[in-house]
Protein backbone atom coordinates (compact mmCIF):
# COMPACT_ATOMS: atom_id res chain seq x y z
CA UNK A 1 0.00 0.00 0.00
CA UNK A 2 1.58 3.75 -0.78
CA UNK A 3 1.37 5.76 2.28
CA UNK A 4 2.92 9.34 1.83
CA UNK A 5 2.61 12.43 3.53
CA UNK A 6 2.48 15.89 1.66
CA UNK A 7 6.26 17.71 2.99
CA UNK A 8 7.76 21.41 2.06
CA UNK A 9 11.00 21.18 1.65
CA UNK A 10 11.85 24.00 4.38
CA UNK A 11 10.34 21.59 6.61
CA UNK A 12 13.02 18.40 5.57
CA UNK A 13 15.81 21.49 5.91
CA UNK A 14 14.76 22.90 9.42
CA UNK A 15 14.25 19.76 11.51
CA UNK A 16 16.90 17.79 9.37
CA UNK A 17 16.64 14.83 6.15
CA UNK A 18 17.56 12.69 8.77
CA UNK A 19 14.76 13.59 11.31
CA UNK A 20 12.30 13.94 8.78
CA UNK A 21 12.58 10.03 7.28
CA UNK A 22 12.74 9.21 11.13
CA UNK A 23 9.20 10.75 11.77
CA UNK A 24 7.46 9.87 8.50
CA UNK A 25 8.50 5.99 8.59
CA UNK A 26 9.30 5.37 11.96
CA UNK A 27 6.90 7.55 13.77
CA UNK A 28 4.14 7.83 11.28
CA UNK A 29 4.31 3.96 9.91
CA UNK A 30 4.65 5.58 6.38
CA UNK A 31 6.68 4.18 2.68
CA UNK A 32 6.91 7.51 0.84
CA UNK A 33 7.33 11.01 1.55
CA UNK A 34 5.74 13.46 -0.96
CA UNK A 35 7.76 16.70 -1.32
CA UNK A 36 6.82 19.86 -2.90
CA UNK A 37 8.86 20.90 -6.21
CA UNK A 38 7.20 23.58 -7.32
CA UNK A 39 4.84 25.78 -5.20
CA UNK A 40 2.29 28.59 -4.51
CA UNK A 41 2.99 31.48 -2.22
CA UNK A 42 1.16 31.35 1.48
CA UNK A 43 1.68 32.06 5.05
CA UNK A 44 2.19 28.82 6.80
CA UNK A 45 2.13 28.39 10.90
CA UNK A 46 5.25 26.28 11.81
CA UNK A 47 4.56 24.22 15.19
CA UNK A 48 7.55 21.37 14.29
CA UNK A 49 10.18 24.10 13.29
CA UNK A 50 13.16 25.15 15.55
CA UNK A 51 13.98 27.43 13.62
CA UNK A 52 10.74 29.41 13.58
CA UNK A 53 6.61 29.67 13.93
CA UNK A 54 5.82 31.49 10.38
CA UNK A 55 6.99 31.11 7.38
CA UNK A 56 6.19 32.67 4.05
CA UNK A 57 7.83 30.98 0.59
CA UNK A 58 8.54 32.73 -2.49
CA UNK A 59 5.71 32.68 -4.65
CA UNK A 60 5.75 30.63 -7.97
CA UNK A 61 8.98 28.54 -7.42
CA UNK A 62 10.76 25.10 -7.82
CA UNK A 63 12.69 23.14 -5.18
CA UNK A 64 14.72 21.28 -7.70
CA UNK A 65 17.68 21.78 -9.70
CA UNK A 66 16.43 22.76 -13.08
CA UNK A 67 18.16 21.82 -16.66
CA UNK A 68 19.18 25.05 -18.73
CA UNK A 69 19.01 23.38 -22.02
CA UNK A 70 15.93 21.54 -21.71
CA UNK A 71 14.36 25.38 -21.32
CA UNK A 72 15.45 27.38 -23.75
CA UNK A 73 13.50 28.73 -26.22
CA UNK A 74 10.51 28.95 -23.74
CA UNK A 75 8.47 31.71 -23.19
CA UNK A 76 8.09 31.02 -19.31
CA UNK A 77 11.24 30.23 -17.47
CA UNK A 78 11.48 28.64 -13.45
CA UNK A 79 13.08 30.13 -11.03
CA UNK A 80 14.82 28.06 -8.26
CA UNK A 81 13.89 28.85 -4.59
CA UNK A 82 16.16 30.64 -3.21
CA UNK A 83 15.95 28.56 0.15
CA UNK A 84 17.22 25.27 -1.93
CA UNK A 85 20.02 27.35 -4.28
CA UNK A 86 22.86 25.69 -1.92
CA UNK A 87 20.82 22.33 -0.47
CA UNK A 88 18.98 20.07 -3.32
CA UNK A 89 16.90 18.25 -0.70
CA UNK A 90 14.85 16.31 -3.52
CA UNK A 91 18.48 14.63 -4.59
CA UNK A 92 19.08 14.29 -0.90
CA UNK A 93 16.13 12.42 -0.07
CA UNK A 94 16.80 10.37 -3.85
CA UNK A 95 19.62 9.12 -2.68
CA UNK A 96 18.08 7.86 0.63
CA UNK A 97 15.69 5.60 -0.98
CA UNK A 98 18.73 4.65 -3.46
CA UNK A 99 19.79 3.19 -0.68
CA UNK A 100 17.07 1.29 0.74
CA UNK A 101 14.71 4.22 1.99
CA UNK A 102 11.49 5.41 1.27
CA UNK A 103 10.38 6.01 -1.66
CA UNK A 104 9.78 9.84 -3.27
CA UNK A 105 7.21 11.18 -4.90
CA UNK A 106 7.41 15.30 -6.25
CA UNK A 107 4.56 17.32 -5.50
CA UNK A 108 3.92 19.61 -8.17
CA UNK A 109 1.86 22.46 -8.22
CA UNK A 110 1.11 23.24 -12.33
CA UNK A 111 -0.87 25.95 -13.38
CA UNK A 112 -1.74 27.94 -9.76
CA UNK A 113 1.22 30.59 -10.32
CA UNK A 114 0.77 33.71 -9.83
CA UNK A 115 4.38 34.91 -10.25
CA UNK A 116 4.28 33.55 -13.22
CA UNK A 117 1.18 34.72 -14.30
CA UNK A 118 1.66 38.38 -13.32
CA UNK A 119 5.32 38.06 -15.48
CA UNK A 120 3.24 36.27 -18.69
CA UNK A 121 -0.60 37.66 -18.31
CA UNK A 122 -1.01 36.58 -22.48
CA UNK A 123 -0.66 32.63 -20.28
CA UNK A 124 -3.16 33.76 -17.63
CA UNK A 125 -7.25 32.41 -17.56
CA UNK A 126 -9.51 35.15 -18.25
CA UNK A 127 -13.56 35.44 -16.78
CA UNK A 128 -16.29 36.48 -19.97
CA UNK A 129 -15.07 40.06 -19.47
CA UNK A 130 -11.63 39.42 -20.06
CA UNK A 131 -10.54 40.11 -16.71
CA UNK A 132 -7.18 38.06 -16.01
CA UNK A 133 -6.80 35.33 -12.87
CA UNK A 134 -3.20 36.11 -12.08
CA UNK A 135 -3.10 33.33 -10.09
CA UNK A 136 -4.24 30.48 -12.85
CA UNK A 137 -1.98 29.91 -16.22
CA UNK A 138 -4.34 28.46 -18.56
CA UNK A 139 -4.29 24.88 -19.49
CA UNK A 140 -4.95 25.83 -23.09
CA UNK A 141 -2.12 28.68 -23.85
CA UNK A 142 0.53 26.92 -25.34
CA UNK A 143 3.09 28.58 -23.29
CA UNK A 144 1.64 27.36 -20.38
CA UNK A 145 1.75 24.05 -21.35
CA UNK A 146 5.24 24.36 -22.41
CA UNK A 147 6.43 25.26 -18.86
CA UNK A 148 4.39 22.62 -17.26
CA UNK A 149 5.34 19.56 -19.48
CA UNK A 150 8.89 20.73 -19.45
CA UNK A 151 8.48 21.44 -15.42
CA UNK A 152 7.62 17.19 -15.14
CA UNK A 153 9.91 16.63 -18.10
CA UNK A 154 12.92 18.03 -16.39
CA UNK A 155 12.18 16.39 -12.67
CA UNK A 156 11.40 12.97 -13.86
CA UNK A 157 14.17 12.79 -15.93
CA UNK A 158 16.44 14.58 -13.31
CA UNK A 159 15.97 13.11 -9.91
CA UNK A 160 14.06 9.74 -11.46
CA UNK A 161 11.18 10.09 -8.36
CA UNK A 162 8.55 6.96 -7.97
CA UNK A 163 5.76 9.07 -8.08
CA UNK A 164 4.67 12.87 -9.95
CA UNK A 165 1.63 14.02 -7.98
CA UNK A 166 -0.08 16.78 -10.32
CA UNK A 167 -1.64 19.53 -8.38
CA UNK A 168 -3.63 22.10 -10.45
CA UNK A 169 -3.15 20.98 -13.95
CA UNK A 170 -6.40 22.75 -14.98
CA UNK A 171 -8.68 25.91 -14.35
CA UNK A 172 -9.22 26.94 -10.94
CA UNK A 173 -11.93 28.63 -9.36
CA UNK A 174 -12.98 32.12 -8.84
CA UNK A 175 -12.49 32.44 -4.76
CA UNK A 176 -8.98 30.56 -4.38
CA UNK A 177 -7.48 32.96 -1.32
CA UNK A 178 -6.33 35.36 -3.30
CA UNK A 179 -4.50 38.35 -1.32
CA UNK A 180 -7.28 40.34 0.67
CA UNK A 181 -9.85 39.23 -1.76
CA UNK A 182 -13.24 41.20 -1.43
CA UNK A 183 -16.89 39.81 -2.10
CA UNK A 184 -19.45 42.14 -0.38
CA UNK A 185 -22.24 40.39 -3.14
CA UNK A 186 -22.48 36.93 -1.36
CA UNK A 187 -21.45 35.12 -4.29
CA UNK A 188 -23.33 31.51 -4.23
CA UNK A 189 -21.84 28.49 -6.09
CA UNK A 190 -22.99 28.64 -9.37
CA UNK A 191 -21.18 33.05 -9.01
CA UNK A 192 -17.74 31.28 -8.15
CA UNK A 193 -17.99 28.66 -11.28
CA UNK A 194 -20.02 31.35 -13.78
CA UNK A 195 -16.50 33.75 -12.89
CA UNK A 196 -14.13 31.25 -12.82
CA UNK A 197 -15.17 30.22 -16.66
CA UNK A 198 -11.89 31.07 -18.88
CA UNK A 199 -12.26 32.81 -22.12
CA UNK A 200 -9.37 33.53 -22.95
CA UNK A 201 -7.99 33.66 -26.50
CA UNK A 202 -6.21 30.35 -26.30
CA UNK A 203 -9.47 29.04 -24.95
CA UNK A 204 -11.74 30.73 -27.75
CA UNK A 205 -9.25 29.21 -30.44
CA UNK A 206 -8.88 25.84 -28.96
CA UNK A 207 -12.48 25.41 -28.50
CA UNK A 208 -13.07 26.71 -32.09
CA UNK A 209 -10.53 24.07 -34.07
CA UNK A 210 -13.09 21.59 -31.91
CA UNK A 211 -16.69 23.10 -33.97
CA UNK A 212 -17.14 25.23 -30.59
CA UNK A 213 -18.85 28.37 -30.17
CA UNK A 214 -17.21 30.05 -27.26
CA UNK A 215 -18.29 33.65 -28.06
CA UNK A 216 -22.01 32.59 -28.25
CA UNK A 217 -20.92 30.94 -24.42
CA UNK A 218 -18.98 33.88 -23.22
CA UNK A 219 -22.18 36.51 -24.31
CA UNK A 220 -24.57 34.41 -22.20
CA UNK A 221 -22.02 33.76 -18.83
CA UNK A 222 -21.56 37.82 -19.40
CA UNK A 223 -25.42 38.28 -18.88
CA UNK A 224 -25.23 35.84 -15.96
CA UNK A 225 -22.29 37.71 -13.87
CA UNK A 226 -24.32 41.08 -14.72
CA UNK A 227 -27.57 38.99 -13.35
CA UNK A 228 -25.04 38.48 -10.53
CA UNK A 229 -24.09 41.85 -9.76
CA UNK A 230 -27.79 43.78 -10.19
CA UNK A 231 -29.28 41.57 -7.20
CA UNK A 232 -29.81 43.06 -3.96
CA UNK A 233 -29.35 39.57 -1.84
CA UNK A 234 -27.43 36.54 -3.04
CA UNK A 235 -29.98 34.37 -5.11
CA UNK A 236 -29.40 31.28 -7.29
CA UNK A 237 -30.44 31.02 -10.60
CA UNK A 238 -30.05 26.91 -9.93
CA UNK A 239 -30.58 25.76 -6.83
CA UNK A 240 -29.66 22.11 -6.98
CA UNK A 241 -26.03 23.57 -8.11
CA UNK A 242 -23.17 21.90 -8.43
CA UNK A 243 -24.78 18.65 -7.08
CA UNK A 244 -26.69 18.39 -10.50
CA UNK A 245 -23.39 18.95 -12.18
CA UNK A 246 -23.07 20.45 -15.80
CA UNK A 247 -26.97 18.84 -16.91
CA UNK A 248 -28.29 22.32 -15.40
CA UNK A 249 -26.74 24.02 -18.51
CA UNK A 250 -28.48 21.87 -20.71
CA UNK A 251 -31.35 24.54 -21.62
CA UNK A 252 -28.32 27.00 -23.19
CA UNK A 253 -26.78 24.63 -25.98
CA UNK A 254 -23.96 27.27 -26.70
CA UNK A 255 -23.20 27.13 -22.40
CA UNK A 256 -23.34 23.25 -22.22
CA UNK A 257 -21.09 22.57 -25.57
CA UNK A 258 -18.24 24.98 -24.08
CA UNK A 259 -18.35 23.41 -20.59
CA UNK A 260 -18.45 20.05 -22.12
CA UNK A 261 -15.66 21.05 -24.45
CA UNK A 262 -13.08 22.61 -21.35
CA UNK A 263 -12.14 19.52 -20.62
CA UNK A 264 -10.21 18.36 -23.15
CA UNK A 265 -7.41 21.07 -22.69
CA UNK A 266 -6.84 19.95 -19.44
CA UNK A 267 -7.06 15.83 -20.19
CA UNK A 268 -4.60 16.84 -22.93
CA UNK A 269 -2.69 18.38 -20.63
CA UNK A 270 -2.23 15.45 -18.50
CA UNK A 271 -1.38 12.96 -21.23
CA UNK A 272 1.41 15.58 -22.91
CA UNK A 273 2.97 15.60 -19.25
CA UNK A 274 2.89 11.58 -18.71
CA UNK A 275 4.60 11.41 -22.17
CA UNK A 276 7.24 13.52 -21.42
CA UNK A 277 7.85 12.33 -17.97
CA UNK A 278 10.20 9.62 -17.10
CA UNK A 279 9.20 6.38 -17.93
CA UNK A 280 9.78 4.60 -14.46
CA UNK A 281 8.14 7.58 -12.75
CA UNK A 282 4.46 7.36 -12.49
CA UNK A 283 2.36 10.29 -13.01
CA UNK A 284 -1.16 10.53 -10.39
CA UNK A 285 -4.10 13.84 -10.37
CA UNK A 286 -4.40 15.06 -7.15
CA UNK A 287 -8.08 16.42 -7.51
CA UNK A 288 -10.86 17.13 -5.39
CA UNK A 289 -14.55 15.58 -5.23
CA UNK A 290 -16.21 17.65 -7.94
CA UNK A 291 -13.29 18.20 -10.45
CA UNK A 292 -15.59 18.67 -13.20
CA UNK A 293 -15.67 22.09 -11.92
CA UNK A 294 -11.44 22.64 -12.85
CA UNK A 295 -11.95 20.94 -16.31
CA UNK A 296 -11.20 17.31 -14.58
CA UNK A 297 -13.00 14.64 -15.97
CA UNK A 298 -11.37 11.90 -14.35
CA UNK A 299 -12.52 8.55 -16.16
CA UNK A 300 -10.83 10.10 -18.92
CA UNK A 301 -8.07 11.65 -17.59
CA UNK A 302 -7.20 7.86 -15.57
CA UNK A 303 -6.64 6.92 -19.76
CA UNK A 304 -3.76 8.86 -20.19
CA UNK A 305 -2.01 8.93 -16.90
CA UNK A 306 -1.14 6.44 -13.60
CA UNK A 307 -4.14 7.45 -11.25
CA UNK A 308 -5.53 10.00 -9.49
CA UNK A 309 -5.67 10.77 -5.51
CA UNK A 310 -9.09 12.70 -4.65
CA UNK A 311 -8.64 14.74 -1.47
CA UNK A 312 -11.44 13.58 0.71
CA UNK A 313 -11.64 16.64 2.60
CA UNK A 314 -13.90 17.42 5.98
CA UNK A 315 -15.96 14.23 4.76
CA UNK A 316 -17.28 11.78 7.33
CA UNK A 317 -16.59 8.16 6.64
CA UNK A 318 -19.60 7.29 4.54
CA UNK A 319 -19.09 10.25 2.16
CA UNK A 320 -15.57 9.04 1.95
CA UNK A 321 -16.23 5.92 1.06
CA UNK A 322 -18.56 6.88 -1.47
CA UNK A 323 -15.93 9.12 -3.21
CA UNK A 324 -13.69 6.88 -3.99
CA UNK A 325 -16.32 4.22 -4.87
CA UNK A 326 -16.75 7.15 -7.67
CA UNK A 327 -13.22 7.03 -8.32
CA UNK A 328 -12.33 3.84 -8.95
CA UNK A 329 -15.40 3.32 -11.06
CA UNK A 330 -13.82 6.33 -13.17
CA UNK A 331 -10.82 4.87 -12.95
CA UNK A 332 -11.36 1.15 -13.78
CA UNK A 333 -9.34 -1.45 -11.96
CA UNK A 334 -6.50 -1.12 -12.91
CA UNK A 335 -5.32 2.39 -12.14
CA UNK A 336 -3.83 3.92 -9.09
CA UNK A 337 -6.77 5.55 -6.20
CA UNK A 338 -5.22 6.74 -3.32
CA UNK A 339 -7.38 9.48 -1.00
CA UNK A 340 -5.93 12.71 0.35
CA UNK A 341 -6.83 13.55 4.24
CA UNK A 342 -5.80 16.75 6.12
CA UNK A 343 -4.31 16.15 9.69
CA UNK A 344 -6.04 19.62 10.63
CA UNK A 345 -8.18 20.26 13.77
CA UNK A 346 -11.34 20.62 13.58
CA UNK A 347 -11.16 18.95 10.15
CA UNK A 348 -9.76 15.89 11.92
CA UNK A 349 -11.18 16.24 14.79
CA UNK A 350 -9.13 12.95 16.85
CA UNK A 351 -7.14 9.95 16.00
CA UNK A 352 -10.24 8.02 15.78
CA UNK A 353 -11.38 10.00 13.01
CA UNK A 354 -8.70 9.41 10.85
CA UNK A 355 -8.94 5.63 11.19
CA UNK A 356 -12.63 5.96 10.78
CA UNK A 357 -11.83 7.72 7.51
CA UNK A 358 -8.90 5.74 6.54
CA UNK A 359 -10.37 2.70 6.32
CA UNK A 360 -13.29 3.79 4.64
CA UNK A 361 -11.27 5.20 1.85
CA UNK A 362 -10.10 1.71 1.74
CA UNK A 363 -13.15 -0.12 2.04
CA UNK A 364 -14.02 2.42 -1.27
CA UNK A 365 -11.36 1.16 -3.21
CA UNK A 366 -8.58 3.29 -2.24
CA UNK A 367 -4.43 1.70 -2.79
CA UNK A 368 -3.35 4.05 -0.38
CA UNK A 369 -3.24 7.58 1.57
CA UNK A 370 -1.70 10.71 1.46
CA UNK A 371 -1.84 12.71 4.59
CA UNK A 372 -1.57 16.51 4.92
CA UNK A 373 1.34 17.93 5.96
CA UNK A 374 4.57 17.05 8.15
CA UNK A 375 5.24 20.76 8.62
CA UNK A 376 2.30 22.08 9.69
CA UNK A 377 0.81 19.60 12.24
CA UNK A 378 1.72 19.43 16.00
CA UNK A 379 4.14 15.94 16.19
CA UNK A 380 2.12 13.95 18.52
CA UNK A 381 -0.58 14.31 15.32
CA UNK A 382 1.94 11.80 13.81
CA UNK A 383 0.94 9.12 16.40
CA UNK A 384 -2.46 9.75 14.55
CA UNK A 385 -1.35 8.93 10.97
CA UNK A 386 0.48 6.06 12.88
CA UNK A 387 -2.70 4.60 14.08
CA UNK A 388 -4.68 4.72 10.95
CA UNK A 389 -1.94 3.35 9.09
CA UNK A 390 -1.74 0.40 11.62
CA UNK A 391 -5.30 -0.05 11.62
CA UNK A 392 -5.87 -0.44 7.33
CA UNK A 393 -2.69 -2.59 7.60
CA UNK A 394 -4.02 -4.71 10.31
Amino acid sequence: MHLSMWTYPWDVQDLTPQRAVDDLAGSAGLNCISLATSYHAGRFLQPRSPKRKSYYPEDGTIYFRPTPALWEGLVIQPKLADVVAHDDVLADLVRRRDRGGMKVSCWTVCLHNTRLGMLHPHAVTRNAFGDPNYYNLCPSNPDARAYVTTLVQDVTHGYKPDVMELESPSFMGFAHEFHHEKDGVGMVAEDDFLLSLCFCPSCIERAAKAGVDAEQARATVRQWILDMSEREIPAARWPDFPAAGLDVFKPWPEVHAYLMWRFEPVTSLVRDIRERAFGGTKVYLIDLKDGWLGGCDIAQIGKVCDGAILCAYWMEPAAVEALMREGRLALGPDKYLGAGFRVFYPEMPSSEALIDRSRAAIAGGANGINFYNYGLIPEKRLGWVRRAVDAING
